[in-house]
């Protein structure tokens, strides 16, 4: 008899953790002991930040020395600036936020330091430094200049400063990504989590570690998903067209983008907030269609496959009324979760061990050399 086999790893319990907690069937969604809802609009991501790497929220002067922390890390190393500039025009994104972290390690002289200190203080600069590389690149594609990064402004606002291009942000925009920030911090043990995991695991290094993490998230299954649905929603154009588009898509048994999740078998938590910021920023700018198309498919896959939307599905959309081009949703996905990453990585490290499943063998056993001129051509057998 065979071992059994889990096919994914789901329902494995892969570790212990005290930093997020993700309840399916209640649809929860849990950052130390604070359910999200609880830390949706009454606190920053600052915060959180400092909530999952410290286990509890800051008082005013740990909060304030957080803020000076991140914001004394955002200048670049020249090299990787450099880097940046030469990255052809046309690369993904996400490709060039993968190859700007793993450069990074190369100009830090603390790549290596193993110390706890140490890695903190690493964690504190990818944290600070990623959302910096996505905004010098998108500007670098344009071929425009790159301002220095502004000290007093909190990590959305700076961020969206830069993507101005030296522009500060509105305020109820800032708080929009902020939001959206504390939203996606951090999510139990998702994929890009336990690909971060499992190379820390290893005692290679914290850039490592978010290298991996970044290569996993990009996927069309895991942080690429947001980016597919707003291309969803363009195909499909206006609300009279969504019955028959949905129709189409479940008879050729096409996946429909942002609905549906691998753990929550009920409403993604975080998808309300998400859904109200959505149809506020529709509001304001006088462009509904977006989120009316998006509600009726919602309507639809509920009722005819009992689905429900899950956190890309309304991303997208508030992502879009902000005026991000769609190709920067997954790494602003990537700017946020750079927290929990992070967080998770240092988790391991405190009480390590090497991350090794084992895998059952299906092939054929008991095959003889035949000599090489004997062989007979064979038909391919897909690995």
């Amino acid at each position: 008899m065979g071992t059994q086999v889990t096919k994914g790893l789901e329902g494995v319990v892969a570790t212990s953790t005290r930093l997020s907690d993700v309840q399916g069937v209640a649809g929860e969604l849990i950052y130390c002991g604070y359910n999200i809802h609880e830390l949706a609009g009454k606190v920053s991501f600052e915060e959180v930040v400092q909530l999952l790497h410290h286990g509890h929220l800051p008082n005013e002067g740990e909060l304030a020395e957080l803020k000076r922390e991140l914001a004394s890390q955002r200048e670049l190393p020249k090299g990787l600036i450099d880097l940046i500039k030469v990255l052809p025009k046309n690369c993904p994104p996400m490709h060039a936020i993968r190859t700007g972290i793993s450069a990074l390690g190369c100009f830090d002289p603390e790549a290596d330091d193993d110390s706890m200190d140490g890695q903190r203080r690493k964690a504190m600069r990818l944290i600070a430094q990623i959302p910096i590389i996505t905004a010098y690149f998108h500007l670098a594609r344009q071929g425009k200049p790159l301002p220095r990064p502004r000290e007093d402004l909190g990590e959305a606002a700076n961020f969206l400063y830069l993507m101005n291009g030296g522009q500060v942000p509105d305020k109820e925009v800032a708080r929009t990504l902020d939001l959206c920030y504390v939203l996606h911090a951090d999510h139990g043990m998702n994929a890009s989590t336990f690909s971060a995991r499992v190379t820390i695991a290893t005692l290679s290094d914290m850039y490592s570690a978010i290298t991996s993490a970044i290569g996993t998230l990009k996927g069309p299954l895991h942080g690429g998903a947001n980016e597919g649905v707003i291309k969803m929603l363009q195909e499909i154009g206006s609300p009279e067209k969504v019955d028959a588009w949905v129709d189409e898509a479940l008879s050729q048994h096409k996946k429909i983008m942002g609905i549906g999740h691998r753990i929550y078998k009920t409403l993604d938590p975080r998808a309300p907030h998400l859904k109200e910021m959505a149809v506020r920023l529709s509001d304001k700018i006088g462009e509904s269609k977006w989120i009316q198309i998006s509600e009726k498919i919602a309507d639809i896959m509920l009722q005819k496959k009992n689905l429900h939307a899950n956190v890309d599905f309304y991303s997208a959309t508030v992502y879009y009324s902000l005026g991000i081009p769609t190709d920067l949703f997954t790494p602003i996905f990537a700017i946020a979760r750079t927290a929990g990453w992070t967080a998770h990585v240092l988790e391991q490290l405190s009480d390590n061990r090497l991350i090794r499943p084992q895998s059952e063998y299906v092939g054929a056993r008991d095959k003889k050399v035949v000599p090489i001129g004997q062989r007979k051509r064979p038909v391919d057998v897909d690995v």
